[in-house]
């Protein structure tokens, strides 16, 4: 299963397919992890202009 994000334009869809065949090292992997732990991750995703756009 890979995750498409919306889009609008062929081009970035073949992007975003592409991005599939991206092999990552043991390496690469753990810096993500180390990266992306959840005490990192915090915070709203949209500032509040955006989210005030949001569900419109």
């Amino acid at each position: 299963i890979v995750p498409i994000p919306g889009t609008k334009r062929r081009i970035y869809l073949e992007e975003n397919v592409a991005a599939a065949d991206i092999k990552l090292d043991a390496t690469e992997m753990l810096g993500l992890d180390m990266a992306l732990t959840p005490d990192k991750v915090s915070g709203p995703r949209y500032n509040e202009r955006t989210m005030s756009m949001v569900d419109r």
